[in-house]
């Protein structure tokens, strides 16, 4: 059965067949001029977002998100990578935070749930998933990513990246990006899978920082281990207030 997510709404059969995302419609400047009366109304659906989040997060207490591709199979070695984290944020008293959908997000959701721990998933309307895993005890599904992103930056200490495809590195790059720029402090991200991830760090030290584009103490702020262990207690320092 054919099943998908427009925000919160839920739509089946034949109801689900609309491919575009309210992302697309809001972004999309092609067309009639008739967005002028329509984004004022739109303003209020994002305000909606921002105060259902909020609303809902506002209690969860310390959270770290971990974030990993949806593409990753149950037999493949990072979901259970994932599995592992998510158990042992719990056990250090995390709250977890995905994205709600498949993959290493599920595995994470999975780990943190079977061991007693709040499971948050932080969904997005797309054209091409349904429905937040089964492993989330806490849901919200947004229509627009800034809205989400915020969520994710907001209510948790710290970055956990498994290794993902181009939403991992969006992720990835706008936390930096927001530590780099003092948006937020303390805030650990750690990429887990040195196999995976050393050939991105090589690059942006030996172009991107060789070239001068960002510096050493930019570089440093990311983390690089096959650790779970060590990435928790990167979480758990910088709860505590540890400096690296």
């Amino acid at each position: 059965m054919t099943e998908r997510f427009a925000g919160p709404i839920l739509k089946r059969r034949r109801q689900a067949q609309e491919t575009s995302t309210t992302d697309q419609r809001l972004l999309d400047s092609r067309g009639p001029s008739d967005w002028v009366h329509q984004d004022p109304w739109r303003v209020m659906r994002i305000q909606a977002e921002f105060v259902e989040g909020f609303g809902a997060l506002a209690e969860l207490g310390p959270a770290i998100a971990v974030f990993g591709s949806a593409r990753t199979t149950p037999d493949h070695p990072t979901y259970e990578l994932a599995e592992e984290t998510g158990r042992k944020l719990v056990g250090a008293g995390f709250a977890v935070i995905t994205g709600g959908g498949p993959g290493a997000m599920e595995a994470a959701n999975k780990g943190a749930s079977e061991a007693g721990g709040v499971s948050v998933g932080l969904g997005i309307e797309l054209p091409f998933e349904s429905g937040l895993n089964s492993w989330v005890d806490k849901g919200i599904n947004f229509r627009y990513f800034f809205a989400r992103k915020t969520m994710f930056v907001k209510y948790s200490q710290g970055f956990i990246v498994l290794p993902g495809g181009i939403g991992t590195l969006d992720e990835l790059f706008e936390a930096l990006t927001l530590a780099q720029t003092r948006k937020v402090t303390r805030f650990p991200i750690v990429l887990v899978g040195v196999d995976y991830w050393q050939g991105l760090l090589a690059w942006l030290r030996d172009t991107v920082l060789a070239d001068g584009k960002v510096s050493q103490a930019d570089l440093d702020m990311l983390t690089l281990t096959d650790d779970v262990d060590e990435a928790v207690a990167m979480m758990v320092a910088a709860r505590n207030g540890d400096r690296r």
